[in-house]
Formats: C-alpha cells, structure tokens, sequence
C-alpha cells in the first residue's frame, strides 16, 4: 500500500470521489446531500490517494483549513472491496499527521445519519461527536465530530 498526495485534478482522485458521490446518492436518495459548500481545488490544503500493491487507487481523502487552529477532513473514501482492510486507518493518520505539520490542533469532519460504518470508523479512531458545526448547524441528518490534535 502507498499514500500519495496528489493534485486535486488527479484522475484517480476525480475517479474516487464521483465514486463516492455516486454511492452517498444512493443512500440519500439524492444527487446532492452535502449541506456545506462542496471542498474544490481553492480550499483543500492537501488531497491523498491510497493505492494497493498493484497500483489500484482505493481511497482518498482531503483537508479543508477551518481556522482557529482546525482543519476539516473532506471526501475520505475506500472503496467497498477494501473496506476493513487497514486502508482507512491509514489514510487517516496521513490526514492526521499532515493537520499537524499544518499547525492545526484539531480536526473536525461531518458524515451522515446513513453512514453507520463511517460513525464507527470515526469513534474507534478517537473522534467524539461534537455539535453540528457551521454549514452542518441545524441540519438534522448530519453528525459532526472532532479529535484534537
């Protein structure tokens, strides 16, 4: 397994979020379930791609800078085959240790009410639910949670 980052552009980055994108509509129900503003190459600090040993892309992940010493993690996803399989863990503490060499002291993200793996992965991965922050404040299908840093 490798962990690049890589340009926004990339095409296997643009290949793994319409993936992701495609699989949150179908669980929502909708072309657009994000309440916030959708990250883009302007606000994402760093984007990631997990590869497997044969060079497959299966995962990827950004940060968004937040201010106030807090970054966001945007559009972290491992393909269903590959789920379980330590790709996640480790994405994420790539997201972790570069909000670190940001200077950032925590980290915050928003999944949704129909993400139950993702609320699992989260927790066991030490993030605590938090009130819904910003764009996600009020928006009832949507669950926050932050670690510190």
């Amino acid at each position: 397994m490798r962990i690049e980052q890589v340009a926004w552009a990339d095409p296997d980055a643009v290949a793994l979020r319409a993936r992701q994108r495609v699989e949150i509509a179908e669980r929502y129900g909708t072309p657009d379930s994000e309440p916030g503003t959708a990250p883009s190459e302007e606000d994402v600090v760093a984007f990631f791609v997990a590869y497997e040993h044969g060079g497959t892309a299966v995962g990827c992940g950004g940060l968004r800078e937040l201010g106030d010493g807090a970054g966001e993690i945007k559009r972290m996803y491992v393909t269903p085959p590959w789920r379980g399989s330590e790709f996640a863990s480790r994405l994420l503490r790539v997201l972790e240790d570069r909000a670190r060499g940001e200077g950032w002291k925590r980290l915050r993200l928003e999944t949704g009410d129909r993400q139950p793996e993702a609320v699992r992965f989260y927790t066991r991965s030490g993030y605590e639910r938090i009130p819904n922050f910003g764009a996600y404040a009020g928006v009832e299908a949507s669950r926050c949670f932050e670690r510190e840093l």
